[in-house]
């Protein structure tokens, strides 16, 4: 690994964690830093996120192709939800192509339900979570939202199913990574829709975007060292 390649391994966590406090503390309610600077660093953490998985996953291609698309979906995402009213529904749509797009790629490494459990667990949470808040969603969002749960349900169970397929395979490192950033995906996007739908949640930007960044730099994770990419 060349020097440069370690400095900037060593800097971009970095930076992107403080990119993050700093959106977090400009979109909470009241806002602790000046509440422009959320246009900022919200949009720059996930374009950190994205340039920590550019650097990744030549050893797997179509992986790294499906999931970099996810994280640019997100990216538009998290921009149109600057907007929490008008930019609701873009932001549905960009997060679902976002989940699509991560499904897809995990299937590239596994079959779609080559383990069936995560299934059962994920859709059975997804059930209780959209029982509990659909008298709150607005009729016009009613199909939308359900297949976006539909859609993050099946992301987070392919991503457990990739990890259990490879279990004592040389990725399952990797696999493991996209399972967990799936976990966290699951609870952010709850914890959004009960703001949203049934709320307010106390601190309801810390909530999110504290288990939204860290899955998403899971995902990236998932596309292994740039010391494998170089390697490839």
């Amino acid at each position: 690994m060349t020097a440069a390649v370690q400095r900037t391994s060593l800097s971009l966590p970095l930076l992107t964690l403080v990119s993050a406090a700093l959106a977090i503390l400009a979109l909470s309610q009241p806002p602790q830093v000046p509440a422009g600077w959320g246009f900022v660093f919200k949009p720059l953490t996930t374009a950190l996120i994205v340039w920590h998985a550019w650097r990744r996953g030549a050893a797997q291609p179509a992986l790294a192709r499906w999931l970099r698309a996810g994280l640019l979906c997100s990216l538009a995402g998290d921009v149109a939800l600057l907007w929490p009213e008008s930019g609701f529904l873009p932001g549905l749509l960009s997060f679902l192509a976002a989940h699509v797009c991560y499904v897809v790629g995990f299937c590239s490494r596994a079959r779609l339900g080559a383990v069936r459990w995560p299934f059962l667990l994920f859709g059975t949470v997804a059930a209780v979570v959209l029982g509990r808040l659909w008298a709150f969603v607005p009729a016009a969002l009613q199909m939308p939202v359900v297949v976006y749960v539909a859609a993050l349900a099946i992301m987070a169970s392919q991503a457990w199913a990739w990890w259990r397929h490879s279990v004592r395979h040389p990725e399952e490192l990797r696999a493991r990574w996209a399972a967990w950033g799936g976990t966290l995906f699951v609870f952010s996007d709850a914890m959004l829709a009960i703001d949203r739908f049934a709320g307010p949640v106390d601190q309801a930007s810390l909530w999110v975007l504290a288990s939204y960044w860290p899955a998403q730099w899971c995902m990236a994770q998932s596309l292994g060292s740039p010391a494998e990419s170089s390697a490839a």
